[in-house]
C-alpha cells in the first residue's frame, strides 16, 4: 500500500510518501519534500499553490490512501482558521482523485512513531529517520519529517486489527460487506 502522509500548513505543507508492505510491518520510503508558499501574498493564491502541487504528487505516485494530521487549536483564532483551508485543499487534492483520507491528532502521531505524545520536533525526526533508513538530516525539511511520520502512524494503524477501515464510496462497502447489508441493492 502506498500511503501518501501530508503535514498542512498555509506557509510550508509537508507531505511524505512511503510504501508499506506485510501489514505496516516493512516500510520504504517513496518520496517526500515541501510546498513553500512563504513569498505568496494572499491565502487563497496559497491554498491553489497547495492544491496543484499537492494534485502533481498524487498523479505521480498514485498512493492507495492518504493520511493528515488534524487540525489543533492555537492560541491565535486565525492560525487556526488559515490551518483548517490548507488541510481542507489537501484533503480535497486527495479526495478529488478518489484517494481515502485518514486523520491522526499530533498526539497520537508522536506515540505511534516516538511512543510519547509529548515527543519533539527533533526526536520524531530521529525516529522517521531510523524507521526508513535515511542517513542525514535535512534540516531544511523539517514539515516533510512530520508529514512522514503521519503515514508511518497511518500504516501502523491501518495493519493492526483495531484499524478503521474506511471506503472510498457506498458501493465499495456493499460489496466488501455483504453480511451486512440486509435487503438493500446497490
Amino acid at each position: 500500500m502506498i500511503i501518501l502522509g501530508i503535514d498542512p500548513g498555509t506557509l510550508v505543507t509537508g507531505y511524505g510518501v512511503i510504501e508499506s508492505l506485510q501489514k505496516g510491518s516493512k516500510l520504504s520510503l517513496v518520496e517526500y519534500g515541501t510546498i513553500e508558499s512563504k513569498r505568496i501574498a494572499s491565502l487563497p493564491l496559497r491554498l491553489r499553490t497547495i492544491f496543484t502541487r499537492l494534485t502533481a504528487v498524487i498523479e505521480r505516485v498514485e498512493p492507495d490512501e492518504l493520511a493528515i494530521e488534524s487540525a489543533f487549536y492555537h492560541k491565535n483564532v486565525q492560525s487556526t482558521l488559515k490551518l483548517g483551508h490548507a488541510r481542507g485543499v489537501a484533503i480535497l487534492a486527495g479526495i478529488l482523485k478518489e484517494v481515502t483520507a485518514a486523520e491522526y491528532a499530533p498526539r497520537e502521531v508522536k506515540r505511534a512513531v516516538v511512543g510519547n505524545g509529548n515527543a519533539s520536533k527533533d526526536q520524531v525526526e530521529y525516529m522517521v529517520r531510523a524507521m526508513l533508513g535515511l542517513k542525514e538530516s535535512d534540516k531544511k525539511l523539517p514539515d516533510a519529517y512530520d508529514a512522514l511520520a503521519v503515514a508511518i502512524t497511518h500504516a501502523a494503524r491501518s495493519g493492526g486489527s483495531t484499524a478503521k477501515k474506511s471506503w472510498k464510496n457506498w458501493k465499495q462497502f456493499a460489496e466488501e460487506n455483504p453480511e451486512r447489508i440486509r435487503g438493500l441493492k446497490v
